[in-house]
C-alpha cells in the first residue's frame, strides 16, 4: 500500500508551508490530491514535483512557466523537451541580465574616478565618461 501524507506531513518534508502547497493546487503546478473524509492525503511522489517546482522557481522560472512545464499544452512533447526549452529561454535572459549588470558596474566604476570639485562639472564628467563607454 502507498504512503499516504497530510498536507502538513507534505509541507514539513518539503520544507515549505501548507498555504503554498494549496497555493500550487490552485494554479495547477501541483495536481488534485486524494481526499479521504474531505481531507487532502498525497502520495509521497508529490514531493519530487514540490522539489522540482523549488528548483524552477530558484531558476527564476514564474508559476506560469512551470505551470505549462507540467501541463503540456502543445501536445507530445515530452517534458524533458520542454524544460531545455525552457532553459535556453532563461539563460538567454540570464546573460542579458548579467551584460547589463556588467554595463552598470562599468559605469558606477568611472564614477568613482570623479574627482570635481562642484555638481556642475561633475555631471560634465559623468557625461563625458558615459558618452565614451558608448562609442
Amino acid at each position: 500500500m502507498k504512503e499516504m501524507l497530510t498536507i502538513g506531513e507534505v509541507a514539513r518534508r518539503a520544507g515549505i508551508q501548507p498555504s503554498a502547497i494549496r497555493y500550487y493546487e490552485s494554479v495547477q503546478v501541483l495536481p488534485a490530491p486524494e481526499r479521504l473524509n474531505g481531507r487532502r492525503r498525497y502520495d509521497a511522489g508529490v514531493l519530487r514535483r514540490l522539489a522540482v517546482i523549488q528548483l524552477a522557481q530558484e531558476a527564476g522560472f514564474s508559476i506560469s512557466q512551470i505551470r505549462l512545464l507540467f501541463n503540456n499544452p502543445e501536445g507530445d512533447a515530452s517534458l524533458s523537451t520542454r524544460w531545455q526549452a525552457y532553459v535556453h529561454g532563461k539563460l538567454a535572459e540570464v546573460d542579458a541580465l548579467i551584460a547589463q549588470a556588467q554595463k552598470m558596474r562599468g559605469l558606477l566604476e568611472d564614477g568613482l574616478g570623479c574627482g570635481c570639485l562642484n555638481l556642475d562639472e561633475c555631471m560634465d564628467c559623468l557625461l563625458k565618461q558615459i558618452s565614451g563607454t558608448r562609442q
